[in-house]
């Protein structure tokens, strides 16, 4: 990866994943600033990896080859307003703020020639994350490839064709560890329910989740569909409790929970 000088406006949990995945794939940390004005200890966090920090939003983007915009969608318009009158026509925007169009963009930031829409997710603090990508068509393939490099570094992407389709892949990968960990939650109520402690519950809970996780990967030849029929012997106790399951209409239920995030998404792009 070209060492380009990176700037975060905006550096909470994500930038911080993604910049502490940089320097382990041994990007230097000199070339990367770190702006999050609000957050002393976060700030701290990035000092001790070498980051430069401290800079004001207008400073961070003036040295700065590559701008990565990672603060909250509602701050967007506020944000951009520090620096909005710079020159953006040799620098790279990359957005992972939900609900904040590239169109929308450009209209914040008017002399910007090249904007990278992106979705990443919380995985991505342990290396593990699924990040959506969107450009406009004929966009400059080196700054393509550098976003590549830059999410690959935190995990896998995935080339988006239509910019509609970010707000699905926020429902599909962005908002989709919660489900996860909101199923594995009632699973360690229900056991606690029944009689194991709430640290032998998680355990036992974490474990399954992890060993399940990767027998699909090891087992991509199988459908999912393949994989849960294995474990689950007619009559038995497995098909019992996926009864259930069908009975109060999971498959329903999860459509219709990721359709709401979709739907959010959508008012979002239409409200900031």
């Amino acid at each position: 990866m070209p060492h380009k000088t990176i700037a975060f406006i905006g550096a909470g949990n994500m930038a911080f994943a993604i910049i502490s995945g940089l320097i382990r794939s041994g990007y230097p940390a000199q070339k990367i600033i770190a702006n999050n004005k609000n957050n002393l200890q976060r700030r701290a966090d990035f000092a001790k990896l070498g980051v430069m920090v401290g800079l004001s939003n207008r400073q961070a983007v003036e040295q700065a080859d590559v701008v990565v915009l990672a603060v909250k969608p509602q701050m967007i318009a506020e944000v951009c307003s520090d620096f909005s009158q710079l020159d953006f026509s040799q620098k790279w925007v990359i957005s992972i703020a939900a609900g904040i169009s590239i169109a929308r963009l450009e209209s914040l930031l008017p002399t910007a020639k090249i904007i990278i829409r992106t979705m990443p997710n919380t995985p991505a603090l342990i290396g593990e994350g699924m990040t959506g990508i969107f450009a406009k068509k004929g966009l400059d393939q080196t700054a393509c490839q550098f976003v590549e490099q830059l999410f690959s570094a935190v995990g896998r992407y995935y080339w988006l064709d239509e910019e509609a389709k970010i707000n699905q892949i926020i429902a599909l990968t962005g908002s989709s560890p919660a489900y996860f960990f909101y199923f594995m939650e009632a699973m360690q109520q229900a056991a606690i329910k029944i009689g194991i402690s709430e640290a032998d519950a998680r355990l036992l809970v974490q474990s399954v989740a992890l060993g399940t996780a990767k027998m699909v990967a090891v087992n991509k030849e199988h459908s999912f569909t393949t994989l849960r029929e294995n474990v689950t012997s007619k009559g038995g106790t497995t098909a019992k409790a996926i009864a259930v399951f069908e009975q109060y209409k999971l498959t329903e239920m999860v459509e219709q929970a990721m359709q709401a995030a979709i739907l959010r998404a959508e008012e979002m792009e239409v409200s900031l």
